[in-house]
């Protein structure tokens, strides 16, 4: 053990600044960056869609204050974004901040994102189940006419432990895994459970930010009632007008999933506000949940700091500091 700081100096420094919807990674990550000389790698599936500003809750250029801002508005809405372009056009950015003299600050709730770029996880196990379209088209069939339950069902049967972590309604990954396990024989849990076992080639802090469930609950529905102020169903308007639709990656994301029924009149605009509410309080549950499974977090719960922010990142700086990434 007496030679692990040395070995972690040779390791190039990582910060991490994570937690639930809305719980106020943004403002703080800001602040961390400027006392760093940190640049901005956004871990979120809907901000880096053009187009999408308001729903996705992204930050605007005059909040950036001057900090490089990576993964922000490289796609348009038309094109597809998962992990596995995530990991490769972060893992681009973080040489770029680097050879400009910066450290990576990753930023975002995106749990199974941040967990890829930090222990650079394999997923050739991905490429290994697409040869096989007929296999994929079978099961895209099947969900369509026999619904996504049957699919979960399915991959129950298979692979109980990829099941438990997958969302029945996780259509993609359910088949993704399905596949997997199809075509190698081999639950595709085990083999992100050794990717996930691996030892990161970083030397990086993991913060996550959090805060009691009521006032994190209250703070979600204020943000919806603000992009509902701000024109979040206008810009939904005019996604569909670009024929965007349910079936498109981009309008899967939280608050313009939940408006497309009300244009197509299944409810009126009260209940789809009061669905987007509800669905983004339980993706803050999911966020949370997957963040007490990672190893190596250090946790910042707002109230004990007494919601001073200048308190919470002088912790956030001392406990750099103490794991070798800052002088």
């Amino acid at each position: 053990m007496d030679d692990q700081p040395g070995n972690l100096r040779c390791k190039e420094p990582v910060i991490v600044l994570t937690g639930p919807t809305a719980v106020g990674k943004t403002r703080l990550s800001i602040a961390l960056s400027e006392a760093v000389r940190g640049s901005v790698i956004s871990a979120d599936s809907m901000q880096v869609y053009r187009h999408m500003d308001i729903g996705s809750a992204k930050i605007m250029p005059e909040e950036m204050e001057n900090i490089p801002h990576y993964l922000i508005d490289i796609l348009d809405p038309e094109e597809e974004f998962n992990v596995v372009l995530f990991q490769q056009y972060a893992l681009d950015a973080m040489e770029d901040i680097r050879q400009q003299g910066r450290i990576p600050v990753v930023v975002g709730g995106t749990g199974f994102y941040i967990q890829a770029l930090l222990k650079e996880v394999d997923f050739g196990a991905d490429e290994e189940t697409r040869h096989s379209d007929s296999l994929r088209r079978e099961l895209e069939e099947t969900a369509r006419r026999e619904g996504a339950d049957v699919l979960y069902r399915r991959l129950e049967e298979l692979d109980p432990d990829a099941a438990r972590e997958i969302h029945p309604n996780n259509v993609r990954r359910v088949i993704r895994a399905i596949e997997y396990f199809e075509e190698t024989g081999r639950p595709i849990s085990a083999h992100n459970a050794a990717e996930k076992a691996k030892e990161s080639p970083y030397n990086y802090v993991y913060f996550v930010l959090d805060d009691e469930r009521e006032r994190l609950y209250a703070a979600i529905d204020a943000r919806i009632d603000r992009m509902i102020e701000q024109g979040l169903v206008e810009e939904v308007r005019r996604l569909m007008m670009r024929g965007l639709t349910e079936n498109s990656m981009s309008m899967k994301g939280l608050g313009y999933k939940e408006l497309l029924p009300y244009f197509r009149g299944e409810y009126d605009l009260d209940e789809a506000i009061r669905v987007i509410k509800r669905d983004t309080r339980h993706f803050a549950k999911r966020q949370l949940t997957w963040f007490r499974r990672e190893s190596n977090v250090t946790w910042i719960r707002k109230q004990d700091f007494g919601y001073d922010e200048d308190a919470m990142l002088q912790f956030m700086l001392d406990t750099i500091r103490e794991k070798g990434l800052l002088a």
